[in-house]
């Protein structure tokens, strides 16, 4: 039987291929695949749960006219503004999400691209926080080249997150100000400099479930160590305000998917856990998923890291990746 196949292949270590990855994205029981999924997560991972915190460093007023995003400059969606904080806020913050129970703490910057100056003051904080607090640093700062994703490694950045954010054959509904393959040119970069990778997208688009398959099976073909994905939670002022939320059952398809391409990936449950679940995302941790954004997201609140905590000691599972 096909899944019964794969899910062994994935436990092994070895990820479906895209053929596969299609048959498996149609199955018929959705249930039965999460099942299938969250056996191969728990031979990889263990109990394992990667909590990350993110800190947006640098808020709204972006060119970019991403029709999803809430710090778009040309759309008036009320976020506040901000430029790039002093190091000792971003490098006490560090402190703070470690002390929450957080391994990982992600720095995100609302640019196509750092300006000058800035890529450096940036790396000076990661000195930091490296030197003084300890935890695992990764960043969002848009477009790279190789040189600047070098500075980011000698820095101590360990993992460049960069999202596709949808099917190469629905991006240009979605953005018009850069295409597609400049996203995976800055993550190819990034992988030149020896940084790992984050990379993953938006479910609830208005894309189709064949254009996730698609999104999918790209990201699987980048073999990256973390998967992010976000649920769309329509933000007023942007193109999607009134975009209807996705069934329950197509966000756990891409979960499972995802994993049983991806076994030794991190995948993370991003942006909408709180609202698009109804759970705080628990099925979907037992569903192939192995890693959550606590403490809220670059325009969003979300839940408390105690709570996530909670959340997690009643599932067993703990925080920390495990292993793989």
């Amino acid at each position: 039987m096909l899944l019964e196949s794969c899910a062994r292949e994935a436990a092994a270590g070895r990820g479906a291929g895209p053929e596969q990855m299609e048959k498996l994205m149609y199955y018929p029981d959705e249930k039965e695949l999460g099942r299938a999924a969250g056996r191969v997560t728990r031979a990889v991972w263990g109990g394992g749960v990667d909590v990350e915190q993110l800190h947006n460093i640098k808020k709204n007023a972006c060119s970019e006219d991403c029709s999803f995003c809430a710090q778009s400059a040309l759309y008036d969606t009320g976020a506040e503004t901000y430029q790039l904080p002093p190091d000792d806020e971003i490098v006490g913050a560090a402190g703070r999400a470690r002390e929450q129970g957080a391994g990982s703490y992600c720095l995100v910057a609302a640019w196509r691209s750092p300006p000058p100056g800035a890529l450096e003051r940036v790396c000076g904080a990661v000195r930091r926080i490296r030197s003084e607090v300890g935890i695992e640093v990764e960043c969002s700062l848009g477009f790279l080249d190789e040189p600047q994703a070098r500075a980011l490694k000698s820095a101590g950045v360990k993992r460049y997150n960069h999202n596709l954010e949808t099917a190469r054959s629905k991006f240009s509904e979605i953005c018009t100000t850069h295409a597609y393959q400049d996203r995976v040119d800055t993550l190819l970069a990034a992988r030149r400099a020896g940084l790992e990778l984050c990379t993953g997208g938006i479910i609830g688009l208005g894309e189709t479930r064949r254009q996730r398959l698609e999104l999918a099976v790209e990201i699987a073909g980048l073999a990256p160590e973390e998967v992010t994905v976000n649920m769309l939670v329509p933000v007023p002022g942007t193109p999607l305000e009134m975009q209807a939320p996705l069934p329950a059952g197509e966000i756990l398809r891409v979960f499972a998917v995802l994993r049983l391409a991806l076994p030794r990936s991190i995948i993370k449950i991003s942006g909408g856990r709180e609202t698009a679940t109804g759970d705080s995302g628990r099925a979907l941790l037992e569903a192939g998923a192995n890693g959550i954004i606590t403490s809220g997201y670059l325009t969003m609140g979300g839940n408390e890291p105690s709570r996530d905590m909670e959340m997690l000691g009643r599932m067993g599972r703990t925080p920390g990746a495990g292993r793989a």
